[in-house]
Parts: structure tokens; sequence; C-alpha cells
């Protein structure tokens, strides 16, 4: 046997002893006139080969993760494998690199910002026609009297796109956003309205979508979370984490929740007295204990997890403190996103935050604008709206421009919504009720044919009727645009192929620039 290959075949020996591998007969004999392999390094049958290969290989992975991906970490560890982060080869050209998506939790009045209704203005204090049709509402106010908006529309952009006067800043900028005004969902309420928009489904237990993303493509940056999750206060979001997590997945992909305020990661920083090398080695030690724990638990992915965090957070440390602190930022780019007045500065935080990790190599960023449904106006639309748009108009806007005066709007797609709308029916006299039936949404940059209005609702914005939506639609064309076929992107569970779409949606191409195939 030539030298090469025997110094070959000894590493691999190694290697599969090291890690607890049990080697095929046929391949054990042919290492035994080896000169220098130790003869304990050969044990085993075919069968506990490939009965206990897995678990071995699981192992390697764990080298590669305890490394952190690094030489130093490879060699430390003595084996390499591959992560479940790597970038991975999407399945055809993409549009879109990274995406930010804006999430007013509570559903926004399409009827009062994008989607102006002459006819409902008329028809206002008198019950729904019969024509419309029934609708089932969530507070069983389908039979109250119409509800005019006050707003002001106005057309603008060369596009002539109609926005209200809520949204002066956002207005200025409809030449990059195309406006979604036929979307539909099946939730009537927060809790499976927000569930179906982040995960396809309006029961808990899917992954959701920037977990599908994570899976499909990897991340970019091995230092910072592939998926992250901002909110504009601390107060809890409808469904928790269940609506950044991983579902039936690998809890490797879910989502990571950061805090809101000017510290958006605690305990960032290693102690002065610990230092790097102290904290390498109690890090090393918790991965024995918790590798340890885990290799008996095989079925429970939140353990590979929260090994995997500990190590990320490691590596954070190095990279994060860097990426989330603003105070580098310009006077004029705090401006631009609303940071120097206190109603505009928790989401303008958020939304520069999120320019600067898709900068980073962040794949999917998630904000949520009014957490715990605070855009959920059944009484007094006009002073709910009114507060919440004042606080997320001037931000969203500010992070179009920052985003297009730096190059990256072509590579970043910015999606906007709530989890459905609100109806034409008033509620408590001033309030409109849920209606998932037809709804706005608008898209903007990576590949997004901008300057358009697409679909719309009846005469009164009860009812998607040209062009429908569903979110199926919605989730399959924003992972098209990141390069990602929804059909063809499948996880096995239960032996069964489960897909982001649940088998369901198409790409809608009119979106797209140039219609691309």
């Amino acid at each position: 046997m030539p030298p090469v290959f025997q110094k070959t075949q000894i590493i691999v020996a190694l290697l599969l002893n090291e890690y607890g591998i049990l080697m095929p007969h046929d391949f054990r004999h042919n290492l035994t006139s080896i000169p220098g392999l130790p003869h304990h390094a050969l044990p085993g049958s075919r069968r506990e080969f490939l009965t206990r290969s897995g678990a071995g290989f699981g192992a390697l992975a764990m080298a590669y993760l305890l490394g952190g991906g690094s030489a130093r970490g490879a060699v430390e560890q003595k084996a390499t494998a591959i992560s479940p982060l790597i970038p991975k080869s999407p399945h055809h050209r993409p549009t879109a690199k990274n995406v930010i998506f804006l999430f007013m939790e509570g559903g926004p009045s399409h009827i009062d910002l994008f989607d102006p209704k002459p006819l409902l203005n008329k028809l206002a204090g008198q019950p729904l026609p019969e024509g419309f049709g029934q609708i089932i509402t969530a507070m069983g106010e389908s039979r109250s009297p119409l509800l005019a908006s006050k707003r002001t529309f106005k057309q603008f952009g060369q596009s002539g796109t109609w926005v209200s006067d809520w949204l002066p800043n956002t207005a200025q900028m409809v030449d990059e956003i195309a406006v979604i005004r036929s979307c539909y969902a099946d939730g009537i309420n927060h809790s499976g309205g927000v569930c179906q928009m982040n995960t396809g489904a309006v029961l808990a237990g899917r992954p959701s979508l920037g977990a599908w993303s994570t899976y499909g493509l990897g991340t970019e940056n091995q230092n910072l979370p592939a998926f992250v999750v901002l909110t504009d206060t601390n107060t809890g979001v409808i469904n928790g984490p269940r609506n950044w997590g991983a579902g039936f997945m690998p809890a490797v992909y879910q989502g990571t929740k950061l805090q809101s305020g000017p510290e958006p990661i605690s305990n960032l920083y290693t102690p002065a007295n610990v230092g790097e090398a102290r904290q390498r080695e109690k890090l090393d030690l918790l991965a024995q204990l918790n590798h340890r724990h885990a290799d008996a638990r095989p079925d429970l992915t939140e353990l590979d997890a929260r090994i995997r965090s500990y190590e990320l957070a490691f590596r954070m440390q190095a990279q994060a403190p860097e990426a989330v602190d603003l105070a580098g930022e310009s006077a004029a780019t705090r401006e631009l996103y609303g940071m120097n007045e206190k109603r505009t500065e928790p989401f303008g935080r958020n939304c520069l935050l999120a320019r600067r990790l898709v900068e980073r190599g962040v794949r999917f960023v998630q904000l949520y604008h009014g957490a715990g449904s605070k855009w959920d106006a059944h009484n007094n639309i006009e002073k709910n709206h009114s507060e919440l748009c004042a606080q997320m108009d001037l931000p969203v806007a500010g992070l179009l421009k920052d985003l297009k005066s730096r190059g990256l709007l072509d590579s970043t797609l910015v999606v906007w919504g709530g989890e459905f709308g609100r109806t034409p029916m008033s509620e408590k006299g001033e309030g409109r009720d849920h209606n998932p039936t037809g709804f706005t949404m608008w898209m903007a940059g990576g590949g997004v044919k901008g300057g358009q209005t697409i679909g719309s609702t009846d005469e009164v914005g009860l009812h998607a009727v040209e062009d429908r939506l569903h979110v199926h639609d919605l989730h399959a064309t924003i992972l098209h645009m990141m390069g990602i076929d929804h059909s063809k992107l499948i996880y096995t569970y239960k032996g069964r192929p489960e897909r982001p779409t649940i088998n369901e949606g198409e790409v809608y191409r009119k979106m797209l620039e140039g219609h691309p195939v």
C-alpha cells in the first residue's frame, strides 16, 4: 500500500476510534498490517460499525461546533464537520439576499391607510348591503353599521399610489413599493392570524418563515444569528417564541430574540477578570457536560440548540458588540430613523439595527411594532392608529431611504403588514373588528417592481376580489425572491415531506422586476 494511503487510513481509523465509531471487518483487516497503527483502534464488526456510525458522526459535528468552525477549534477537537448553518446553494438565482419583515401586530386598517373606499363613506351609518356577502367577525359585530374613514387620501410618486395622511413619510417612498391590496388569510383571531402569517398555519407547531429560510440557505455569518427578532417594547408578542420557532425542525433554525432598548443583548461582554482563555475553558467543560446529557436524549433537538447557543454566544462576543452599537452612526442617520424624537426612537432604533444586521450577513430580521396587539383598534381607531402610525411611519421610510442610499435595497426585501386588516363595519361606535378576508401588505426591494398597486378588495374593503393572494402565496413569493422554490424545500417529518407553504401557494410573478421565471 502506498505510504500516502497508509497515512490517510491511519488518520481515518484514529478519528473513528476517537469518536466511538467501529469499523467493518474488511477495512479493519486491511489496516492491521500498517506499521504504527495501534491495534486497540481497530475493534468492531460491520454491523457494529453501521449501528454506531450515526452517533459517531454526530460527535464530529459537535466537534466542529465546539471549535466554532475555526482552524484552531478543528485541531483542538481533532475533527471537522459540516454545520447545519453553513451557507447553502439556492434553488435558483435569488433577487434578495436578506429579508426585513416589519410586522404590525394587531391588524392595521387597510381602508384607512392604503385602500380608499369612497362608497364606504357614502354608505356610512347603514348596514352592510347583502350583496357583499356574509362575514363572521371575531367580536360578532358583522351587522353593525358601516364606519366611514376620516382619512384624506392622495396619490404620490410617479406611480400615483394612494396613501392616507396617516403615512406622510412612507408616501414619499411609494415608487419603491409594491402595495398588495388583495391579501387574505384564515385566522379570525390574533393567535391564529399571527401564527399563520409567521408559520403558514393557524395552529402552532410548524416552523416559521424565518426558520425555513435558515434551513434552506444557512447563514452568511457564523458569528451572528441567522434569524433575529426585535420588538419595540418588552411586552410579549401574541404566541410568543412560537412565532419565530422551528416547529418540528431542529431547534437550531429558530429565531433569536433580542431585547428592546439600548442594550439588545445582555451580558454580551466577557468580564475583565475572566478573559477569553478562561471563558473558552468554561465553555469547553460546559459543552462536555451538555453533550453527555444530550447523548442519552438524541430526539431532543432543543438540547443541541442550547449547546450551539452557548457557542454562538461566545463567538458573538467578538462581533455582536460592534453590530448592535449604534454610537458610531452619524447624526444625520439617527435623524433619518427618527431617533431624536421620543415617539419614534424605539422603532427607529430597531429599524437601524435591522439595517446593520443585514449588512453583516443576518439572513432574516423580523421587527414587531405594537407588540402585544396594539394595532387592534376595536375602539377609537382614530386615536389608536394616529399614535401607532406616528411611531412607525418615519422609521420605516428612513429604513427604505437608508437601504437605497447604501445600495442595499436591491438585495434586501422589506415586507410590511400585520396578521389581517380591519372591517368596514364599526365596532363599539368608532372602532373596527378583525378582517382576514381582505387586507393590505406591501413589499419593497429585493427584486420587487416598485410603484405598483396589486389586486383589490370590493367597494367597501371587505373581501379581496382581484388577484387574491393567500398567506401561502405571499410566503411562496418571499422565498422565491430568496432563491428558494417552496415546493422543493422539504423537511421529512414522521415520514412525511413537509414544505413551508403546506403544499399550497403560488409565486406571484407580477410583483417581480422583469417578471423572472
